[in-house]
């Protein structure tokens, strides 16, 4: 039964007065109350995300960057992977001027020796891992019967090899922190986007492995993250490959109208931090495009080959 000594105990800033059906503070107070009540929650939400040791590959730019800069700034400990050596150096300097303990280990995620030698360096420099974050990606526009297998090859090595290989070797570290792994998918992993087969054919993938994992480790601790951010203001369409395996340089979308990696990695960030297993981003194009697949999948169908035939120099209309 819920007393008024209950209440007392439970909120000491305050004594609250009990009436029928519902409690009030004194009103001179009410502000006072909420604010302190607000803080604690704030201040412990940070103490939750401080110190951990955090794995965030495809840090150079994009989602990934933005992920660094947001761990870095809640007081984390980085473990940055990427292939190119002179961003990883350029961000290792703008995080370090900050403040932030930090190492970056060039990575290929394609590479299995280069998964473990990252995970190897994470844990010699740091002695544990509490969160993996797989975000390392690659993208593609071609319709599939223009395309070379290779690419297909290519983008599955990266988005589900990678996560697999990265995630194989950080598991045990995880597991016995009770942490957190993570992979930044795409709502190409709910539904299939024409002129992205391998895109999308590596991200349902994706799921299929971090799902299992999930179920595997229900008693383990180990939370496990799928994130589907929907379209994102990025480099990934600037860097997505053609038919041929040569990136198109250019995006075929309005990238101002999209959300930020920015706001991206805040979503995530909280996601981890409440140990959520599925964060969809965005309402069109991702929680709506979502419930659309599971009751009205040929409207979806119809509907999805209309928006992406907007898409400049598609090649299908």
């Amino acid at each position: 039964m819920i007393t008024r000594g209950f209440f007392n105990n439970a909120f000491p800033y305050r004594r609250f007065h009990l009436s029928p059906g519902f409690i009030d503070a004194d009103r001179s107070y009410n502000s006072q109350y909420f604010f302190t009540f607000a803080s604690q929650n704030i201040y412990h939400a940070i103490l939750i995300m401080q110190n951990k040791v955090v794995i965030i590959t495809g840090a150079s730019s994009g989602i990934g960057l933005a992920l660094a800069r947001e761990f870095a700034q809640r007081g984390n400990k980085l473990v940055l992977a990427a292939r190119s050596a002179d961003k990883l150096q350029e961000i290792e300097e703008e995080l370090k001027s900050q403040g932030a303990d930090i190492i970056t280990v060039i990575t290929d995620v394609s590479v299995e020796a280069d998964c473990r030698n990252m995970v190897e360096k994470a844990v010699e420099k740091f002695g544990r891992i509490d969160i993996l974050i797989n975000n390392a990606g690659l993208s593609m526009r071609a319709l599939f019967k223009d395309v070379d297998l290779s690419v297909l090859k290519q983008l599955m090595d990266v988005n589900f090899w990678g996560t697999v290989y990265c995630t194989k070797y950080a598991l045990p570290y995880l597991i016995q922190s009770k942490g957190t792994v993570a992979g930044i998918s795409s709502i190409a992993g709910y539904v299939g986007l024409p002129g992205r087969t391998g895109y999308s054919a590596s991200k349902f993938a994706m799921h299929g492995f971090l799902e299992a994992l999930r179920v595997e480790n229900l008693k383990t601790g180990l939370n496990v993250l799928i994130a589907a951010p929907g379209f994102t203001a990025s480099n990934i369409r600037k860097t997505a490959l053609t038919n041929d395996g040569s990136q198109q340089g250019e995006t075929p979308r309005k990238e101002e109208k999209m959300m930020s990696a920015s706001e991206v990695a805040k979503h995530v960030a909280h996601a981890i931090e409440k140990r959520k297993s599925t964060l969809i981003l965005t309402f069109v194009e991702g929680k709506l495009t979502v419930w659309l697949k599971k009751w009205m999948p040929d409207t979806l169908q119809k509907l999805t080959y209309k928006h992406m035939a907007k898409e400049s120099n598609s090649s299908f209309k």
